[in-house]
């Protein structure tokens, strides 16, 4: 399965893509603020177009694609919340649901999170089983640090916005008899293992969530005295519990909610520094205020209206993930478990599979100080555990600390940060899988199977060979800045494994078995999740060689057989009936739903064609990005 949903993949290289086009002015070209054109239903809907797909979607299935979220959210924030119409989807919403379940705090588009979801509701009423209220678009807004939506079923009109670690609900009920508010804590993407609530108090409410991540610790305070709690099979996996209000005063429920993943207290006190007594407008404006500095550091000139709101939607999400987890006083759990205190802001593992070559670069230039501290936290976890961890597949982390330290990023401690990457490039049984073969053989081997398909399991030895050569190049360059000459020269020497998965016959990088033989019943076209190939077929892992352009050309003999192979990327048709799920939005063999294939559009600048490029950026752009006219996410100002 790919990391990020493919809708958001896409998102952050168009960030990137767009960026390189883009002049710096003072000001955008209307005067409006450049936040405004942020649309967050951007990206919520699944792709069905089976010509861009390249393939047509079997009954029941929905492509990976529109897994993100339109609700509040702050830079690399802890607090995500944002509205749950479907529970184990990407991320919680599906644009083309009817039903809102609840709304939760915690959020990422990759079938996990969603924590602490509540619903405010009026009756007794039950649709499947489960609280829920129908909605409708027409009645839903969303904008950075926003998100709004009537409940049609309850006559209640929903607002939401949120800090780095606290939430504020705002819900108008226009009945006023019987308001409730639902704590449905046995539901997440993760599964729970165990819930509390408990309230002090009139109106104070606090407990957790338990889930394989840990727990995650709220604190909430009420404007509305609180009658009575009611809880259901606390612990079951079906339990929840229901917050009655008292009567008699029809102002609208306001809940400000803290969290933590550390402690009661802690979120208690993430609460009172980062809401404390401010109003709901007032925390909306500085949210509003975050969000326009950060994306105002880039303004455009030229373009349409439309392309407006694709890049500053991109750039919007570029800075979603990864995500905070520690509370305003520094407290933090570590890779062992164990409570902490840092003088730096400790942030989850990037996807780095994903992100490494667009959303960690384009981070280190907007947000150096938030790329440090992941940086620093990484560190951290790799002084617990002995392996600066990666996410997925490769050892991103490697390009990402060396390249932010070419890009002036030093304030850590660089030395140990290499010794550690040097324990990933050299140990097995750390973030690098099979390294020993690598290491022996110059690749990593794959077994021979009579009938692979695509969710055959092996080593993906191909992928792994293409970048762990690439993650070694990065990590010569920070022994070369350290100044370990025989680790840079070793380093640059394995960097050049990846020409031992080159085929000089086919011209594609391809499996080998255990002997060194060529994997039999090659077919280039066909994808695989993890035999040979990761998520990718032998098309889209052809090119990878970022380090070391000049050397692939080399080996398909030169700029004019390079440029015809590349060209052929492009033009060879996909076969429909190669069909997995996240290699999809095609162009030829081309894969721009799924990161493998990126640098490829790209490709043809190393060869003095740089216009092929630009011609193969241009049509990405304009084909694989946007959404219908009935999709745009009505604003709503209820």
């Amino acid at each position: 399965m790919a990391l990020l949903p493919r809708i958001s993949t896409r998102i952050l290289i168009l960030a990137v893509f767009l960026l390189l086009q883009t002049s710096v002015h003072a000001q955008s070209k209307d005067n409006k603020p450049v936040s405004s054109y942020v649309n967050p239903f951007i990206g919520t809907y699944a792709l069905t177009d089976s010509a861009i797909l390249g393939y047509n979607l079997p009954e029941g299935w929905r492509a990976w694609s529109g897994l993100v979220y339109p609700g509040s959210s702050l830079p690399n924030a802890m607090v995500q919340l944002s509205p749950i119409t479907k529970y184990g989807s990407g991320a919680g919403y599906e644009y083309e649901d009817s039903l809102i379940y609840g709304f939760a705090h915690t959020n990422k588009g990759h079938w996990n999170l969603c924590n602490i979801p509540v619903l405010p509701y009026q009756m007794q009423k039950a649709v499947n089983g489960k609280y829920a209220s129908r909605f409708s678009h027409a009645q839903e807004s969303a904008a950075p640090a926003y998100y709004a939506v009537r409940l049609l079923d309850y006559d209640i009109d929903v607002k939401l916005t949120s800090t780095l670690r606290a939430g504020f609900h705002h819900y108008t009920f226009q009945h006023n008899k019987n308001r409730q508010l639902l704590f449905d804590l046995a539901r997440a993407n993760n599964r729970v293992s165990a819930w509390s609530i408990d309230i002090i108090g009139k109106n104070v409410l606090q407990g957790f969530q338990h889930t394989h991540e840990g727990k995650i610790f709220f604190y909430a305070i009420l404007n509305t005295d609180v009658k009575r709690l009611e809880k259901k099979n606390e612990s079951s996996k079906d339990g929840f519990a229901i917050v009655h209000f008292e009567e008699g005063n029809n102002k609208p429920v306001e809940m400000k909610i803290g969290l933590s993943f550390v402690s009661l207290e802690g979120a208690k006190n993430n609460l009172e520094k980062e809401i404390g007594n401010k109003t709901f407008d007032e925390v909306l404006k500085a949210g509003q205020n975050t969000w326009e500095e950060l994306l105002s550091a880039i303004t455009t000139d030229g373009g349409t209206a439309k392309e407006r709101e694709l890049f500053y939607t991109s750039l919007y999400r570029s800075f979603l993930w990864p995500a905070l987890r520690s509370d305003v006083n520094g407290d933090y759990i570590d890779e062992k478990g164990n409570q902490g205190r840092l003088n730096y802001r400790y942030y989850t593992v990037p996807s780095l599979w994903d992100t490494y070559r667009n959303r960690e670069v384009l981070s280190a230039m907007m947000l150096p100080d938030v790329t440090l501290d992941i940086i620093r936290s990484l560190k951290d976890m790799g002084d617990k555990t002995g392996f600066i961890p990666t996410f997925f597949h490769g050892d991103h982390a490697a390009a990402l600390i060396a390249g932010s330290v070419a890009r002036g990023i030093t304030d850590f401690d660089i030395k140990g940060a290499y010794e550690l990457l040097l324990r990933n490039a050299t140990l097995e049984g750390g973030t690098r899988p099979h390294i020993a073969e690598y290491i022996a053989k110059g690749f990593i081997s794959d077994p021979a199977v009579d009938s692979p398909w695509v969710e055959t399991k092996a080593k993906a030895g191909v992928s792994k060979t293409l970048e762990y050569a690439y993650d070694d190049f990065a990590l010569a360059q920070l022994a070369r800045r350290l100044g370990d000459s025989s680790e840079y020269e070793n380093l640059m020497k394995r960097s050049q494994h990846y020409r031992n998965v080159f085929d000089p016959s086919t011209k594609f990088m391809r499996g080998r078995l255990e002997d060194g033989t060529w994997m039999p019943n090659f077919d280039p076209q066909y994808p695989y999740y993890e035999f040979m190939y990761r998520e990718a077929n032998a098309w889209q892992v052809s090119f990878f060689a970022n380090h070391d352009m000049p050397g692939l050309i080399e080996l398909y003999g030169g700029a004019e057989p390079f440029e015809k192979k590349l060209d052929s990327l492009f033009t060879v048709p996909w076969n429909p009936n190669h069909i997995a799920r996240n290699v999809e939005g095609m162009i030829g063999q081309y894969c721009h739903g799924n990161q493998p294939d990126h640098e490829a559009p790209f490709a043809y600048y190393f060869i003095n064609k740089p216009a092929k490029s630009q011609q193969k950026i241009d049509t990405i752009l304009k084909s694989m990005y946007g959404i219908g006219e009935k999709r745009t996410g009505t604003m709503w100002n209820g």
